[in-house]
């Protein structure tokens, strides 16, 4: 999800899909259900800004005061280069440490864009033909109820146009009965083909972390190695972002600095929030499995739309845009990446990432104006939805 993605209202335990409007979550944890908020106890103030208070501070310090987000932190970088970090709320409810500066994070479907350039590689490396179907890399492994992967192609798994069945949906509703259960990528994709397509491969846009599974499965069939691997070799070592891992099997902790990320226990608005910091990410996998931070997170996305990362054609083929019915008006989404309409007329590039207990929103602008910004705890409401999404453009529209 570029720095924004698509969401549904907050469900309850058992209840449908939550949707919103700004973020192309790591969707297991939208379909996993009970994501609830609960506002930060009193004597949660904002942690004094790293740099001089401006009109994102006092964005970070509403998220917290009136939009009940533990803890904010932010990292924006200028068109002249000059980097600063913010930090609001706390790290943790119970001790009230303060926020780390540049703290490590799940950055949930952001790990999208990171597979996506990886496959994108493979395709200006001759090994992945993005147009011929996937059953000419995974044969007979895309079957049943409809699904066909001789009629589906990697440019429309890379892009939601596949048609392919959401696997988070066969989830147990209920985050906390699968917080610390480890999911096969395999298993993940039965859970999805298990189901009807959506629709006919190329005939519409439906946010699919299935199609991304199999991504990973394709980057690994082709290349004989492991999707983590090749995306640590191929973009995290690369670029020095030293903050950034892919977790290792059954590994449920955040290593270094971080603050915690909370869930709601009931689903409702305003209810208890729980720790969820240590959770098993498999189920994100290949679609939302990282660990970043702000920084690291701007590296990324300067470098790639910088021409770091990608050939010229396979750059330009990733900015290509689709209608995508449920973003805001004047979005659209490319292979991995979605083109953002800002408040100012201009638009940036980024993907976001939703999983329990982190929302991370970024952008990067045409002139370089890169900001990343996370809070520690989904939101149960449009309204937080939007005042995080406000959050992001007011860091990208200030910035000089």
């Amino acid at each position: 999800m570029s720095y924004f993605t698509v969401t549904s209202p907050s469900t309850r335990p058992g209840s449908a899909r939550r949707r919103g409007l700004l973020a192309l979550a790591t969707a297991a944890a939208l379909a996993l259900g009970a994501l609830g908020l609960n506002p930060a106890p009193a004597g949660a103030d904002a942690a004094p800004p790293s740099g001089p208070a401006d009109a994102l501070q006092t964005s970070m310090n509403d998220l917290v005061r009136t939009g009940g987000f533990p803890g904010v932190l932010a990292a924006v970088r200028g068109r002249d280069g000059r980097v600063r970090d913010y930090t609001a709320g706390v790290a943790d409810l119970e001790t009230r440490a303060k926020v780390p500066v540049n703290g490590r994070v799940r950055i949930g479907s952001t790990t999208k864009t990171f597979t996506a350039v990886v496959v994108l590689q493979l395709a200006g490396e001759g090994r992945i033909d993005l147009d011929a179907p996937v059953e000419k890399y995974l044969p007979g492994l895309v079957r049943g109820n409809g699904n066909d992967g001789r009629k589906i192609t990697t440019r429309q798994m890379i892009q939601h146009t596949a048609g392919l069945p959401e696997y988070s949906k066969a989830i147990t509703s209920s985050f906390f009965e699968s917080q610390h259960r480890y999911f096969e990528p395999r298993e993940l994709l039965d859970m999805g083909l298990a189901q009807k397509p959506v629709f006919a491969p190329g005939k519409g846009w439906s946010y699919s972390n299935t199609g991304y599974a199999l991504l990973g499965m394709l980057v690994q069939k082709v290349t004989g190695r492991p999707v983590s691997e090749e995306v640590t070799n191929r973009i995290i070592t690369p670029l020095g972002l030293r903050d950034t891992y892919w977790p290792g099997v059954g590994e449920q902790t955040i290593r270094g600095a971080h603050p915690n990320g909370y869930h709601s226990k009931t689903g409702e608005p305003g209810g208890e929030l729980v720790d969820v910091t240590e959770m098993d990410p498999a189920w994100g996998w290949a679609a939302g499995q990282l660990v970043s931070t702000p920084r690291d997170v701007n590296r990324f996305l300067s470098a790639l739309l910088g021409g770091k990362l990608l050939k010229p054609a396979q750059l330009e083929q990733m900015k290509q845009t689709v209608e995508a019915p449920g973003l805001p008006a004047g979005w659209s989404y490319g292979l991995g990446l979605v083109k953002i309409k800002l408040s100012c007329g201009g638009h940036a590039w980024g993907h976001g990432g939703d999983i329990a207990g982190y929302e991370t929103r970024n952008g990067v602008t045409e002139d370089g104006r890169t900001a990343t910004i996370t809070v520690t705890a989904l939101p149960t409401t449009e309204a937080g939805v939007k005042q995080v999404g406000a959050a992001l453009d007011t860091a990208l529209y200030t910035q000089k």
